[in-house]
């Protein structure tokens, strides 16, 4: 039994080893896309580091690398700083999560725009990471910034040994969401570090403060029945459509969210829930 616990202690330690080099890995690309926006510009920067499906938002889903690909050259400077990187214990997809500023007419623009972005990792068949999809948000200039992403800084791998499945598991949040409300359904399946993000508003960190946020809103949801999950281990992440309608049943809002689901022990878990709202047609 001793040298059974030194063996999974070894295994669990190299886990974790392991989920840091591919997270490192993440870091040093953000870093590079960042470089590859001052360089040579965000629409190259973009085309480079996105992969050949990875989606983007403007704002119904698009296929990022063929729509930066049909626009013009653009002088907009881009800076941003990780602050969560997350890796599946198998290394082959990943989430990151930071702050950010864009600067339409380049460096020296003084009309600055602060925000929030989840981009989500996939690990190619050379080793490489490329964006699977990248999603923002705009609001209010921070105070204080966030510090800067470290080694060891965010949750640890967990092992799916009994083949729990995302897209199953999440069916009770969709559920409860529609039938009880956002505020109950987040109180049951978030995680207690839950980083929820709508535009116009900072960031909501936290379990309670994501639950308490929609329930100040006062608004029922009615999400698209159709969801693909992808997963790999203990990781995975969805988009998909959704509306939200007040008491009388008046549509106040519909778009399309992201959610990054993580495995946390033994049941899976909400970490990461962007809604992108589609603005009204102008009349």
């Amino acid at each position: 039994m001793k040298f059974l616990a030194i063996a999974i202690l070894i295994l669990a330690t190299s886990l974790t080893s392991f989920s840091q080099d591919y997270a490192q890995q993440i870091y040093e690309t953000e870093r590079a896309f960042e470089r590859e926006v001052a360089e040579k510009g965000i629409r190259e920067a973009f085309i480079k580091y996105l992969s050949p499906v990875g989606v983007m938002f403007r704002p119904e889903p698009v296929v990022g690398r063929a729509w930066w690909s049909s626009r013009p050259k653009s002088p907009a400077a881009l800076t941003w700083n990780p602050i969560r990187i997350v890796v599946s214990e198998n290394g082959a997809l990943a989430y990151s999560v930071g702050n950010s500023i864009y600067k339409p007419k380049g460096p020296t623009d003084t009309d600055e725009f602060y925000g929030h972005y989840l981009s989500i990792w996939n690990r190619q068949a050379d080793g490489q990471y490329l964006a699977a999809l990248d999603v923002g948000i705009n609001h209010p200039k921070q105070s204080p910034v966030e510090a800067n992403w470290k080694p060891g800084t965010d949750p640890s791998p967990n092992k799916n040994e009994k083949h729990l499945v995302a897209s199953e598991s999440s069916i009770g949040f969709y559920r409860m969401a529609e039938e009880r409300g956002l505020s109950k359904a987040y109180k049951a399946y978030a995680a207690d570090d839950i980083f929820l993000m709508r535009d116009e508003n900072l960031p909501v960190a936290g379990r309670d403060a994501a639950a308490k946020f929609t329930g100040d809103q006062k608004l029922a949801i009615k999400f698209a029945k159709r969801r693909s999950f992808v997963e790999a281990g203990d990781l995975a992440w969805v988009h998909s459509q959704y509306s939200l309608r007040d008491k009388d049943g008046t549509e106040k809002e519909s778009g399309n969210y992201v959610q990054v689901w993580t495995l946390r022990n033994g049941k899976w878990l909400i970490a990461a829930d962007v809604f992108i709202a589609i603005p009204p047609p102008k009349s």
